[in-house]
């Protein structure tokens, strides 16, 4: 049975789920859905759209689905849809989708940290961290396990690849690689993210093919398309060389070097 206070609001066409806590001053909307064991501290906002899975925490001043930040916005059906066992901090904001995709998707196991916000049509993996005041620009996607830290701001329409690390107060107009360490102002690729794939257990000689793959892309002479070929044909082929041939392949933006 769910623990809802007295103080609370929530719409009688909102759909709540077991085991979970209600704080004071929330606000739940009409055809809002709300799994199970989800604590939602005082004054959490959720608005029409939301579909919310297990597990969540949500802390005080946090606003789930408020309509989209587009001028192009008319009012469309859409969603945004949070998975299972995130941590959602205080005043993180996470907007619905647009007709351009029709849901911001927020996976599981994620910490969104105080102040960050979350744009229309955003698509979050699973194992991310974002740190206090970090912003994603409408249509971004991110990969599973990256980390952005504070005041990360990221354009639309830019693709974060999975076991970045993304220093702080970094800005980014361009896909940011798998595996990568960016920083500095402007924006560039410092390395790998060499730390974050240990505590991953990745295997020594993966770090290290991904290392030398990463020369031949950054550092050698000839089209880009050419590079590739040659990580094809002299690093070991594995998902994670895959991964960022495909990565930079299907980049519309360009990537960070």
């Amino acid at each position: 049975m769910s623990k809802i206070s007295p103080l609370a609001y929530i719409h009688p066409e909102a759909i709540i789920g077991e085991n979970c806590e209600i704080g004071p001053f929330c606000y739940i909307d009409k055809g809002v859905v709300i799994g199970d064991n989800n604590t939602l501290m005082n004054s959490v906002t959720v608005l029409y759209g939301a579909r919310i899975g297990n597990g969540n925490i949500f802390f005080p001043g946090a606003v789930i689905s408020a309509i989209p930040q587009d001028l192009k916005f008319k009012g469309e059906d859409t969603t945004a849809e949070i998975g299972d066992n995130n941590k959602i901090r205080e005043n993180v904001t996470i907007n619905r989708g647009t007709a351009a995709k029709g849901k911001t998707i927020v996976g599981s196991n994620n910490l969104l940290m105080e102040g960050m916000h979350v744009a229309h049509d955003v698509l979050i993996g699973d194992g991310c961290i974002f740190g206090n005041s970090t912003k994603l620009a409408g249509e971004v996607v991110v990969d599973d396990n990256a980390i952005l830290s504070a005041s990360v701001l990221i354009h639309q329409f830019c693709r974060i690849g999975g076991y970045t690390m993304v220093g702080g107060g970094t800005r980014s107009s361009q896909d940011i690689p798998p595996y990568s360490l960016i920083a500095r102002d402007p924006a560039a690729f410092c390395g790998l993210n060499t730390v974050g794939l240990r505590r991953r257990n990745f295997d020594r000689e993966i770090i290290n093919n991904i290392h030398q793959a990463y020369q031949i892309i950054l550092q050698g002479t000839g089209k880009l398309n050419d590079l590739l070929l040659r990580v094809e044909q002299e690093i070991p082929m594995s998902s994670e060389i895959q991964y960022i041939l495909d990565f930079i392949r299907s980049s519309k933006r360009g990537f960070i070097r």
